[in-house]
């Protein structure tokens, strides 16, 4: 056995500044304006971080013009003494060491965006250059480093009154495939981080194009929401709450408006979480809950109105979502979602019960809120009905092949067939068995819609007729409208649209035989009662939706076999009870002889399939046919009306009458 040369001398171990600048996306989401950005949050979220400790009061982005950015921050300082584990300064340990940082115990920080303690050392890694300068106990202390490794060791440069920490960075050329930072987005960004530090001030400029902003709230999200709602009409006043369970702490503000889309940005530990997490499942739920709870206790919606989705109490909203908590678990470094399984209860909780003791004490603004989140409610079922004729559309148009068809590469409908198979495993093995240049497959699960049972209780002709006879002229408008509502009780099954557009000829007055697809559909069912029963169903929906296919002779029923009789290497397949008694008569005597019964298509595999009921060499295929007279046409109606109507009687009159003769009945 050779190895091709794989030893383990192939194997690369890659650590810290290598693993970041040669999978950099795995750090920073992306190498293209994004990750670019993501540089500068990860240093202002640790300035952040000092914000929420209650250390940092002041924080200055600077965007240079050539390219490099100044994050300076008023906060405590990076610890700049030596650290016993690394033999270095805790400053120059924290800018090259990955996972390396004061945010895993609860000591120094409570709360903090930056958990994953890789946030300073991937941006020196991806940075040309980088310098920070320390202002802490009176002194002021200095280290740069190139691609991530310290030219010198830290030194102090000076003394200082105050105390903070000052990181400048140029992004590597080798690494980012753009290089201009976006004033708008990093604003936009700070500022929410203003709004979620209430007193805190954040001042960003970017010194190329002269724009310069500064950004301090004292109302917090509240005053976040009533921005974001500028110009709009909102429906009540802003709905606020701030609650600590343990050391989780849950801010929401919100405000229901008349605009038709959903507003609402969630944080965690002051960072955006783009993607969402458990914190917004949390809220989303509670949403739903407490505005379904109340309105069914108010007596707001009907009685035989359904609860409101998650979709119908979001619509109009403007929310806003902070969750500061300890030891965040973010799904993935650029910590765009949450995934600790206990902040949803926590959020819920909250959450819920704030929202519905805010409903019970407002009840005008509760009634405002009910009745927009019932006018979406009305949207969406309007934009489901919408959909639902479009598809409906479609069906008849012939158009776009259900998923679930194995078509054939034949294109001329004179050569090609389908078989509707029933079940998905007798599907399998008709598509495994088949002619794949001109047999075409589409299995159907469970038993269609007997439509005429469904829309026609007293049977079809009886409500076609009392339509007609009744007077005013308005049995025509009622026998127009019973035919409307059957269509689109029909169409709204999905295995008959299925069949319609498989088909792809249209059905009813539509039916366009140009547009045909097989010039021999083929229903191929399972050699038991549920399988008579379903070809019966079909045999239904064809007379009376596609009478064209057996009036032009397209439509066939499959014959497979009901029992298979073996003796050694020999084997016959028989097709009905009478013939298996008499192979099995001629079998008397004799050794090895084994009889199966098929209960079903997919009790065959495909080549047994193939040979009993696909080939067309020795297949049996049934031609369906109705004599062209009117009383032939009269009597195949009225059986089927007395076989699938609703009208017990004559159903139980014809079982009564051939009970005696059925065998092998399964039950």
């Amino acid at each position: 056995m050779t190895t091709h040369g794989y030893t383990a001398k192939d194997i690369q171990v890659l650590e810290g500044q290598e693993a970041v600048r040669l999978r950099p996306g795995m750090y920073i989401g992306s190498t293209d304006e994004r990750g670019l950005h993501h540089l500068v949050y990860e240093i202002v979220d640790n300035a952040v971080d000092e914000a929420m400790a209650g250390y940092c009061t002041k924080i200055v982005i600077a965007v240079m013009a050539d390219g490099s950015v100044i994050i300076d921050d008023d906060g405590r300082g990076v610890p700049v003494e030596i650290h016993e584990a690394t033999g270095v300064s805790a400053l120059e340990t924290v800018f090259t060491t990955l996972h390396a940082g004061g945010k895993f115990g609860s000591g120094s920080y409570q709360v903090s965006g930056g958990l994953h303690g890789v946030g300073a050392s991937v941006v020196n890694f991806l940075s040309e250059w980088l310098w920070v300068e320390v202002k802490r106990d009176g002194k002021r202390h200095r280290q740069e480093f190139e691609r991530g490794r310290a030219t010198a060791p830290i030194a102090q440069v000076g003394k200082s009154t105050g105390h903070g920490t000052k990181v400048g960075f140029l992004p590597d050329s080798q690494i980012f495939n753009t290089f201009e930072f976006e004033f708008e987005t990093l604003s936009q960004r700070f500022k929410e981080m203003a709004y979620l530090n209430p007193g805190l001030e954040i001042d960003i400029s970017d010194e190329a194009s002269g724009q310069r902003k500064k950004y301090r709230f004292e109302g917090g999200i509240a005053e976040m929401v009533s921005e974001m709602n500028h110009g709009r009409e909102v429906l009540h006043d802003i709905i606020s709450l701030d609650k600590k369970v343990d050391t989780t702490q849950v801010s929401v503000a919100m405000q229901y408006t008349t605009n038709v889309r959903e507003e609402s940005p969630t944080f965690v530990n002051c960072i955006a979480t783009i993607e969402g997490g458990t914190h917004v499942t949390g809220f989303r739920a509670a949403l739903t809950r407490a505005l379904n709870d109340y309105s069914r206790k108010q007596k707001l919606i009907k009685d035989d109105q359904g609860n409101f989705a998650g979709e119908d109490v979001r619509e109009g909203l403007t929310s806003v979502v902070s969750v500061k908590m300890i030891d965040p678990q973010f799904e993935g470094q650029t910590k765009g979602k949450l995934g600790n399984a206990e902040i949803k209860s926590i959020v819920e909780s909250i959450v819920a019960e704030t929202l519905t003791i805010y409903l019970e004490d407002h009840p005008n603004d509760a009634r405002r809120i009910v009745e927009r989140c019932s006018l979406a409610q009305k949207a969406r079922e309007a934009a489901r009905k919408a959909r639902e004729l479009v598809i409906r559309k479609n069906a008849l148009d012939g158009s776009g092949l259900p998923g679930k068809l194995a078509d054939c590469s034949e294109k001329d409908p004179e050569l090609s067939e389908i078989f509707i198979v029933e079940g998905e495993s007798a599907g399998g093995s008709a598509k495994m068995g088949r002619d794949r240049k001109y047999q075409a497959i589409l299995p159907l699960k469970g038993k269609i819609l007997n439509v005429e049972k469904v829309l026609y209780p007293q049977g079809r002709q009886k409500v076609i007729m009392e339509s007609i006879n009744t007077e005013n002229g308005e049995g025509s408008k009622m026998a127009f409208q019973a035919e409307k509502t059957r269509l689109e009780k029909l169409l709204s099954h999905e295995e008959i649209r299925i069949l319609i557009t498989a088909i792809g000829a249209g059905f009813g007055e539509d039916f366009d035989e140009k547009k045909l697809r097989y010039h021999r559909v083929i229903i191929m069912t399972d050699a038991d009662v549920d399988g008579s029963h379903i070809r019966t169903l079909l045999l239904n929906f064809f007379f009376h939706n596609m009478p064209q296919l057996i009036d032009r002779g397209y439509l066939y029923i499959a014959q497979p076999p009901l029992f298979r009789i073996g003796q050694g290497r020999k084997q016959k397949y028989v097709y009905s009870d009478a013939e298996m008694e008499a192979e099995m008569k001629k079998m008397e005597g004799k050794r090895g002889v084994s009889l199966q019964r098929y209960k079903g298509l997919g009790e065959m595999n495909p080549d047994q399939l193939w040979e009993t009921t696909l080939d067309p060499e020795r297949r049996t295929l049934l031609q369906v046919e109705i004599d062209d007279d009117d009383d032939a046409t009269e009597r195949v109606a009225f059986e089927f009306d007395r076989l699938m109507g609703a009208e017990v009687g004559p159903r139980k009159k014809f079982i009564m009458e051939y009970a005696k003769t059925v065998q092998n009945l399964d039950v």
